[in-house]
Order: structure tokens, then sequence, then C-alpha cells
């Protein structure tokens, strides 16, 4: 049996485990949620949901391998670079090669600012509580790129909260996360969308239309 029926139940069953494993979340006022968009912001919006918490988006971009783009040679965000330097190495692939990769990923991270965020200004996350939240981790590029443009921002902490993770996958996240929510770490991973019933690909007009709905939650908590 597949244990998440789609990532909004997955997202719901994420944030009853974030509410019962850090009870002070719903007493704190600095609380952000960032999703990894698309997949993570289905997730996001429950979690925003149920915390009171406002809902943005952490713009990641995996570098996939020329040929084999599945396969992450890196990641990048606006604010960090991370790269799998056992992948470039065992894959061959050159300087010139990763930097065409990294620019058209950078010109994709910049599309989907615009579609999706229009001209609000970003959050400012320092000292405030920061969650991650995405549909799960597999390699954990995107999501240490995530963490690390998170970190240099100095937050008051760095909460990682996913429905499925590989155990040596979350390992990496000890230090780079205050704390780490996960409701499955199965040894044997194969993929993401392995754990889902439903595990559709999203488009730009499901994305934009869940952070109006979280913007319009969030006029409701202040109203």
């Amino acid at each position: 049996m597949t244990p998440f029926p789609n990532r909004v139940a997955a997202g719901r069953l994420l944030a009853e485990a974030l509410r019962s494993s850090l009870p002070d979340l719903l007493e704190r006022e600095d609380v952000i949620v960032l999703a990894l968009p698309r997949g993570g912001v289905p997730l996001g919006l429950e979690v925003a949901r149920a915390l009171h918490a406002p809902l943005d988006l952490m713009l990641v971009r995996k570098l996939g391998v020329p040929g084999h783009r599945e396969l992450a040679m890196g990641a990048i965000t606006s604010g960090a670079r991370v790269l799998n330097t056992d992948v470039i190495q065992s894959c061959g692939i050159s300087d010139e090669a990763l930097e065409a990769v990294a620019r058209e990923e950078q010109a994709e991270l910049e599309r989907r600012a615009r579609r999706y965020r229009g001209d609000k200004p970003w959050p400012a996350l320092k000292d405030r509580c920061v969650i991650l939240v995405d549909d799960g981790i597999a390699t954990g590029a995107t999501m240490e790129a995530a963490a690390r443009a998170v970190r240099v921002q100095q937050p008051a902490a760095i909460v990682l909260a996913v429905p499925v993770a590989p155990p040596s996958t979350l390992d990496r996240f000890t230090p780079l996360v205050d704390r780490i929510v996960c409701l499955m770490t199965p040894e044997s991973f194969w993929a993401i969308g392995a754990w889902y019933q439903d595990f559709s690909q999203l488009n730009d007009e499901q994305v934009i239309a869940m952070m109006r709905e979280a913007d319009r939650l969030q006029g409701d908590e202040r109203g």
C-alpha cells in the first residue's frame, strides 16, 4: 500500500507531526513556511494553514546531468549553489557544461520568481523560525541548497519538514538545520513518487492559486 494518497494528504500528516513534535510552533509569532515549488507547495500550504503561519517560496533548481537530467549534479537558489562532486567526476562533466546548465536553470529561477510572486518583496528571514517543506527528498541536492541559502540569512531556527526521505540523506542535514521532521525514512527508497498514489506534476497556475489561498488565509488571520 502506498503511504500517501496525494500531496495534500501528505501535507496534512506533516502538519500534524510538526504540531505534535514541536508544540511550541503554535505559540511562536516568528514562524514562516517556505515551500520548494512546485511539488512542495501543496504541502507547505497545509502546514501554513495548520500553524497559522505565512507561506512563501524557496526557489531551487536542480542542476541535471546533460542527457540524464533526472540525475542531480547539484542545485542552485538565488543565494547558494551546491555541487555533487562525485556525480560531476563520475560523469566527466566539464566546467563549461556545468555552467551552461547553471545559466539555463538560473533563467528558470528568475522566470518562476516573476510568475509566482510578481513584484512582492521577499520576506526577511533573520531571527525567524523557518520551516522548509518539500514533497520528499531523494539525493538532497535541492534541499541542501535551500537550507544553505536560508542559513546565511541568520534565522532563529531552521526546521526541515518532509514526508519521506532515505535515512542516509537525512543524516547530511544534521549540521545544516536545527530540527528534522520526516514521516518515513525507508532504507530502500527508489524515488519520491513511489510513495504517493497520485504524484501528478503541478503547473504554474496551480502554484499561483495556492499562493493566493495562503495570502487569503493570512488576511483572515490579521482580520
